[in-house]
């Protein structure tokens, strides 16, 4: 009771109070204004622990280990909100199971010019076109290097990273490209959870080169090459036809990769889903009008790699662990996504939409949805929809 009406008090300052104040302003402006708060938030143990108590949730139905790692809950934030791996220190006390940084570039990155970030209020959604803005491998490596030290909040807490190539001129020639997603996957091969190959940013210069099979192929021979004892995954468009994701999955199965992220931005401008007019000519799209292609993908991924997994070579049926991503405002979106197959989800859109404590209010309402529909764990929902 007290965490239900927690919520609802939050949701109300939130909605009523923070969100008419905040919304008219450049919605990057505030993206960095928030950014500062959280890590204002992260330094200190009396904040963290102050923001557990207005944010925080948990049950042990919640709970589930997936490829050796350890999930309070299976609610993460996507990469794309901290960019550089800044607010790990906090994300826990907000009532995330995990957090995915980046992505990270091999070097240090200036992004597109701005404006890069359009807030879709009727759609609830954005348009983002930040380009990969971020400060290099190096610099957040050796930042990321020292959270899992023993006192830290984030010891026990879950941080993927995702990677992925510099926006610039060079990388239009794929052999740079690869080197680029080489550098910052070796630089985080002892660092983190589990590390995301972003194959899919609709804003980088060169497009989505290694969405093509031969040349992904290439990318992740190169990467096989490093190594690493971390999961790895493959984030995915969700605009490629069936035959498309057909081809990159027998790449995929082929290498080391252990699961599948679904899925990134839609660059799909004449979505019904979209209601405004006259949007930007550039940026992927994310939030609402994005739910319908991402739950699609997911679900197609699931019947076909995870209810019937294809044989490799050497003879193993390979399953992929699928995250899903992409239009979540609901503990109701959520669970779909899991009864369609996926094992943990993500999001930032609903979280901005509807406050941060959101987060709680899908892990509190995941619970009660388990028990209507007679499960123990969280893990017994996962791609209940087939089963």
């Amino acid at each position: 009771m007290f965490t239900k009406g927690r919520n609802r008090l939050m949701r109300f300052l939130y909605g009523f109070v923070l969100k008419p104040i905040i919304f008219p302003f450049d919605p990057e402006d505030m993206h960095n204004l928030f950014l500062g708060v959280g890590k204002f938030l992260g330094k200190f143990s009396l904040t963290r622990w102050k923001t557990r108590l207005w944010f925080g949730y948990s049950n042990k139905m919640l709970e589930q280990t997936v490829l050796g790692i350890n999930f309070k809950n299976p609610v993460g934030l996507a990469a794309g909100f901290d960019k550089n791996a800044e607010l790990t220190q906090i994300m826990p006390s907000v009532g995330f199971g995990f957090e995915e940084v980046g992505s990270v570039t091999g070097y240090p990155c200036e992004g597109n010019k701005r404006p890069r970030l359009w807030r879709l209020t009727q759609s609830r959604g954005y348009v983002v076109y930040y380009g990969l803005k971020n400060n290099g491998s190096e610099e957040i490596s050796e930042r990321l290097k020292n959270k899992f030290r023993k006192d830290s909040p984030c010891e026990k807490f879950p941080i993927g990273v995702s990677v992925a190539m510099t926006n610039c001129e060079e990388n239009l020639d794929t052999s740079m490209a690869a080197a680029d997603y080489a550098k910052a996957f070796e630089a985080f091969a002892d660092i983190g959870s589990y590390t995301t190959v972003n194959i899919s940013c609709p804003n980088a210069q060169g497009g989505q080169p290694f969405t093509e099979p031969i040349k992904l192929d290439v990318l992740l021979s190169k990467l096989d090459a490093i190594e690493t004892k971390k999961p790895i995954f493959v984030k995915m468009s969700p605009d490629k036809t069936i035959d498309e994701v057909d081809a990159i999955l027998d790449v995929l199965r082929r290498h080391r990769v252990h699961g599948i992220i679904c899925s990134n931005l839609t660059k799909q401008k004449n979505n019904p889903k979209v209601l405004e007019n006259n949007l930007p000519g550039v940026g992927g799209i994310s939030g609402k009008p994005l739910q319908d292609l991402s739950d699609d993908l997911l679900s197609y991924i699931y019947r076909r790699e995870v209810l019937t997994p294809q044989v490799t070579a050497d003879g193993q049926a390979r399953k992929f662990i699928l995250i899903g991503c992409g239009g979540i405002f609901s503990a109701e979106d959520a669970y779909k996504k899991i009864r369609s197959g996926a094992t943990l989800v993500q999001l930032i859109t609903g979280m901005i939409f509807e406050g941060p404590q959101l987060i709680s209010e899908i892990n509190l309402g995941l619970v009660e949805l388990l028990r209507r529909d007679g499960f123990s764990n969280i893990s017994q929902a996962i791609g209940a929809d087939y089963k």
